[in-house]
């Protein structure tokens, strides 16, 4: 199954210039978001046999407002790919959305307490995908510029891209910015 968001350009969608701020959707936590969110269940095709294709596990999660999609069917049981949908979508909108970065109150917060370790998360764990967006707005609003994006979070440049590589799309997307940018794109 691929993790790719459907429906969506490889264009950022821009969030505005939100006063103070705007939360990331990527940020919300996951029964928060829900609520902007359409569910989905049906029966998942591919291996298995009789067993995967008797009960609608496969579960499909999108994000009213922007049409970001998560989807997750690689077990039989519908709870856990609706937690693996969810947060496959907040890592889709991580990296379809550009936001303001540490602007959100609750979003500095998580980078501060998170900066001390240099941003180290598992990529499985609920806090991921709002350090992914924190860490690709900052880069942004820094015109890719991941010096100064790192001096804004706190941490090292060497630990925004390994964040950034942890997720292969955050890392393309961060090498296809700065090329457009006459920028040289990092290993």
């Amino acid at each position: 199954m691929s993790d790719e968001p459907r429906g969506m350009s490889d264009a950022a969608i821009d969030l505005g210039t939100p006063e103070p701020f705007r939360r990331h959707p990527a940020s919300l936590w996951p029964e928060v978001l829900l609520e902007q969110c359409e569910v989905t269940t049906g029966r998942a095709g591919g291996p298995g046999g009789q067993h995967r294709n008797k009960v609608e596990t496969r579960v499909v999660v999108t994000h009213t407002p922007t049409g970001a999609i998560g989807e997750g069917s690689e077990t039989r049981s519908q709870k856990r790919n609706h937690a693996a949908a969810v947060q496959r979508l907040r890592v889709n909108l991580a990296l379809s959305l550009r936001g303001d970065g540490l602007a959100d109150p609750r979003v500095r917060e998580l980078i501060e307490r998170r900066a001390g370790d240099g941003l180290k998360v598992s990529d499985s764990h609920v806090d991921w995908p709002a350090v992914l967006a924190a860490t690709l707005d900052e880069c942004a609003l820094e015109r890719w510029d991941v010096k100064a994006a790192a001096q804004r979070l706190g941490v090292s440049a060497s630990r925004v891209v390994r964040v950034l590589k942890t997720e292969p799309r955050a890392h393309t997307l961060l090498n296809r910015e700065r090329t457009d940018r006459g920028l040289r794109p990092l290993r």
